[in-house]
Order: C-alpha cells, then sequence, then structure tokens
C-alpha cells in the first residue's frame, strides 16, 4: 500500500448514517479514530439532521443535503478550533445523527397517584394513562437533557428516560389550566388538546421534543370522588330541578289520555294547580290519608305543617328524595339542616317553584 492510500485510509472523506431501524432517536457517527480532511462530504437525509460536538461544545447543525466541510460551511467549529487562516488541516470531532420525524404511539401514565386542587372537591388523588406522538425539533438541547453522550439512543430509552418528565409537565399543565376533575373524568378527548398549547413550551424549552399529540386515556379518581362526580353529572342531566318537575308533569298528564297535556297552556295550569295544593299542604299523594309529618328530632320541637321533610317534597314533585337534597346541597332549595336530617319550609319550596 503506497503512501496516498495509507493517508487516505486515516481521514474520512465522506460522513453519512443509512438509517434502517424505526426506533432510533440519535446515533453517534464510528470516526474510527480518523480525522476529518477538508471538503469531506456530510451526507444529511431527510428526516435527519447532523450535530457536530467538539470537546463538549456544540458546534455546527447541518439540515438534509449533501454538504462539503470547508470554512464557509463550518463557522461555529472554526471558532471553537481557533482557525485564524480557515480549515486547512484535518481534525476530529463527534458527529450526532439526529431523527426528527415523528415518532407516534409512546405510553405514559403515573405510577403513583399525583395530587390536584381541584375547585369542587379539593384536594384530589388521580391516576391518569394514555399516549402521546412527538418528534425532536431541537437536537442541541435534545442530545444535552435527554440522549446525553450516548452512541446509539433507542425509543425504549426515550421511554425509560421521560416516562415520569411527561408525567411531571401533564401535572404542570393539569395545574396551570385548572381543569376541574369532573372534565378531566369525563372529556378525555378535548383535554389532550386543551393542554397542547401548554404542554409543548415546556418539553421544546426542556427537552428540544414537540409533543404533535397528547391523549388521555383514563384518568381515575378515588371511590368517594367517583360518586360525587355521578351525583353531578346527575343532576346536570336533570338540569333544573324546577323545569324537571315540569317536565315530570307535562309526562304525567301526556300519559292521561290522547287530550291531555295538549297545549303549553296546559302544562302551565296543571303546574299552577300543583303549586297551589302544596301551599295548602296537601303533600300526600294518597287520597283520604293524612300527610304525613315527620318525627321530631331530638331537643327539636315537632315541625308544623308549614315545615317539610324532602321524603314530602320529593313525593309531591314526583322525583326522590335524593334529587330534593342534591337541590339544597346544590343550594337552589333553601333548607336548613337539623342534625342529620333537612326541614324545608313551604315558603322555600314556594320560592324554589316560582322561579
Amino acid at each position: 500500500m503506497g503512501l496516498m492510500d495509507y493517508l487516505k485510509g486515516q481521514f474520512l472523506e465522506i460522513i453519512q448514517w443509512t438509517d434502517d431501524s424505526r426506533d432510533t432517536l440519535s446515533w453517534r457517527f464510528p470516526d474510527e479514530d480518523k480525522e476529518i480532511k477538508r471538503g469531506a462530504q456530510l451526507i444529511v437525509r431527510e428526516s435527519q439532521i447532523a450535530q457536530f460536538v467538539y470537546l463538549g461544545q456544540f458546534g455546527d447543525t447541518f439540515g438534509p443535503g449533501k454538504h462539503d466541510l470547508v470554512t464557509d460551511n463550518i463557522p461555529i467549529l472554526s471558532t471553537l478550533k481557533g482557525w485564524k487562516y480557515g480549515f486547512e488541516s484535518p481534525f476530529k470531532a463527534d458527529i450526532y445523527y439526529v431523527t426528527t420525524r415523528l415518532f407516534t404511539g409512546n405510553k405514559w401514565g403515573t405510577s403513583n397517584p399525583i395530587m390536584m386542587r381541584d375547585q369542587d372537591f379539593g384536594i384530589v388523588r388521580v391516576r391518569a394513562f394514555g399516549t402521546f406522538d412527538f418528534k425532536i425539533t431541537d437536537p442541541k438541547v435534545f442530545l444535552k437533557e435527554v440522549a446525553g453522550s450516548d452512541h446509539h439512543f433507542r425509543l425504549d430509552e426515550f421511554a425509560d428516560t421521560m416516562r415520569s418528565r411527561i408525567v411531571s409537565v401533564f401535572t404542570d399543565a393539569l395545574a396551570t389550566a385548572k381543569v376541574p376533575v369532573l372534565d378531566l373524568a369525563t372529556r378525555y378527548g378535548e383535554l389532550g388538546d386543551a393542554l397542547l398549547p401548554i404542554i409543548n413550551p415546556i418539553t421544546t424549552t426542556k427537552y428540544g421534543i414537540e409533543i404533535a399529540s397528547f391523549i388521555l386515556e383514563n384518568a381515575s379518581v378515588p371511590p368517594e370522588v367517583e360518586q360525587a362526580i355521578d351525583k353531578r353529572s346527575s343532576m346536570s342531566a336533570i338540569g333544573n330541578l324546577n323545569d324537571y318537575v315540569k317536565f315530570q308533569m307535562a309526562e304525567g298528564m301526556a300519559k292521561g289520555g290522547p287530550n291531555a297535556a295538549g297545549s303549553a297552556a296546559e302544562i302551565a295550569m296543571g303546574f299552577g294547580m300543583a303549586q297551589q295544593m302544596m301551599a295548602q299542604g296537601a303533600f300526600n299523594m294518597n287520597p283520604g290519608a293524612p300527610a304525613a309529618t315527620p318525627p321530631p328530632l331530638p331537643g327539636a320541637a315537632a315541625p308544623s305543617a308549614d315545615i317539610l321533610t324532602p321524603a314530602q317534597v320529593a313525593q309531591t314533585l314526583g322525583v326522590t328524595e335524593a334529587d330534593v337534597i342534591a337541590t339544597i346541597e346544590a343550594g337552589d332549595l333553601k333548607g336548613k339542616k337539623i342534625g342529620t336530617q333537612f326541614r324545608i319550609t313551604k315558603a322555600a319550596l314556594d320560592e324554589f317553584l316560582a322561579k
């Protein structure tokens, strides 16, 4: 082997990476202790970015294309090397190829419940999991904060590294957006899109990646919070109890015959009659039987005819006692709690029905 062949074997003339995998995020070009000669060709394919690193400092970045490594193309490296008269002699530097295509279907999830403050339920423990799609947008930040000096950084390593970080970003985004637990548990599809504008500035700045899609597949809360959510959902489905009572009356008249409840006027008349009956104390739906009087509570006087129990109100309105209690707790119907039981005055009921 001649001297020229020997010298040629000591220098890198073509630098490229043919990626045949689907799970590689970054790959360091193996220089085999060879130096890069002046005029060497750097080939960067689509969905790739080449990043030079010299003695731990980031040099020039190259996008897709064929690049001749001359002084004009490596200004940052020239400065780092201290070349006063330009790139003349061969040099050594690490070259990282970073994949910029979209990586889809990556799983995330909370290993332990996260604590969040909710305006309706106070401090709540939440478990959540889902998937996200991402791509690398800033190779320098990504190499520094995520991949490090790993010569072949794969997707499984990324998952191990980023899972807890994504959960942390998700938690911060929830706190910033002040998303109610009720929405968190019932509106998965909308929530991910709503959180993206909050999540992406964090992931781009901290990790050099952009989240293209963030999907919440499930969020679970403790059983007591689930029961409260179910109760709130039921009230939302019923709507205003006043309107619900009117609907119930209209339905009852409709079942009485083909001409019953034939007009809005008849519905209004039926509702007015119900109000009048309540004002007269006719709260027992069993004809001929006296209205039930609630037993007196310990230390309290027996209720008068003007004082009603939730059961009496529910019987009269044709709803459940739980609906009446929920309406009281929501503040729509005024009621006084004595011990563990509620009492409602006829005046309060009349005021509610007049709304």
